[in-house]
């Protein structure tokens, strides 16, 4: 059933090509600070030194980065890159190969190890500001996506982001398509994220094996092309550490192979042109007034979204 266009109208129009579905690839390549913080482990309850779990995730930039890499230069897909700034300095090889094969960065928080969770107001409008100038630093450009570690949200996080600078959020998924969230500081643009087509919330959280899960991202994708709704984004998120490694990545690899295999009915692309696509085709309201997305699926008054 197609979304009602009494309670979600939805923008009409078509991506560059003419496409109706857009699809990326997120690698999350990430930094953990050991003893403190959060950490995503294999083996849980082992006891410090955890060297077993910390060695599973330093797989991750020690070569399963490159091989994600080198998996989406081969299908043409051009990579975004979930980064944790603290990779800038523990595995700069890993940041110059993201930055060679054309990737963009999407800021992912310092550590993997911090949370949002528990910052004042002023302590997160600072964490923000100091990721987004660290990446401007290394890139030579803000970055205008973020995705928070652990997909953690404070009640100012909405309102902070565009105040420093960022013009969209990767970390939600409450439609098909892009949805405008108003926030106090400007609008905001929340990119489909699907959490379940994410190798670490699906393989290592729920313990879906590989194969099932290139089912899912083929299933997802071949639905969502069927489908032809206008306007639709479709994300795939991987982990250097978990699809990085050979078995894993042999599954994902086949569902990628289907997907850019429909490279000439799909557009295959990055969010931060997501972004501008979806503004010039329906632009929000500005200035956009203060509202909840979770209130009755309401999105910033003037977009049609």
């Amino acid at each position: 059933m197609g979304p009602d266009p009494q309670i979600d109208p939805q923008p009409t129009g078509v991506w560059p090509g003419g496409r109706q579905l857009a699809v990326y690839v997120a690698v999350g390549i990430e930094a953990y600070r050991e003893g403190s913080g959060q950490t995503e482990d294999l083996l849980p309850d082992v006891p410090e030194p955890n060297h077993v779990n910390a060695a599973w995730r330093a797989y991750g930039n020690r070569v399963g980065a490159f091989r994600l890499l080198e998996t989406l230069r081969e299908l043409s897909i051009s990579p975004t890159v979930l980064l944790n700034t603290q990779v800038y300095d523990d595995a700069p090889r890993v940041t110059d190969a993201a930055r060679d094969a054309g990737a963009e960065i999407v800021a992912h928080g310092i550590s993997n190890s911090d949370s949002l969770t528990g910052l004042s107001e002023a302590q997160e409008a600072e964490y923000l500001s100091a990721v987004a100038a660290r990446i401007e630093r290394e890139e030579g450009r803000l970055p205008g996506g973020w995705s928070s570690p652990w997909l953690t949200h404070t009640e100012h996080t909405l309102d902070l982001l565009p105040a420093a600078g960022y013009r969209y959020l990767l970390d939600l998924r409450f439609d098909d398509q892009p949805v405008w969230i108003a926030s106090t500081s400007g609008p905001l643009l929340a990119i489909p994220y699907a959490l379940e087509l994410n190798d670490s919330t699906t393989m290592i959280g729920r313990g879906v094996d590989a194969a099932s899960f290139a089912d899912a991202v083929i299933d997802e994708f071949d639905e969502l092309l069927s489908a032809r709704a206008p306007l639709t984004v479709m994300s795939v998120i991987l982990h250097s550490f978990i699809s990085g490694v050979p078995f894993r990545l042999r599954q994902v690899r086949r569902a990628l192979e289907h997907i850019a295999a429909h490279a000439d009915v799909v557009w295959l692309t990055q969010p931060e042109a997501i972004h501008d696509a979806f503004a010039a085709i329906s632009p929000p309201t500005s200035p956009p007034e203060a509202l909840s997305f979770l209130a009755g699926a309401e999105v910033a008054p003037g977009s049609p979204a």
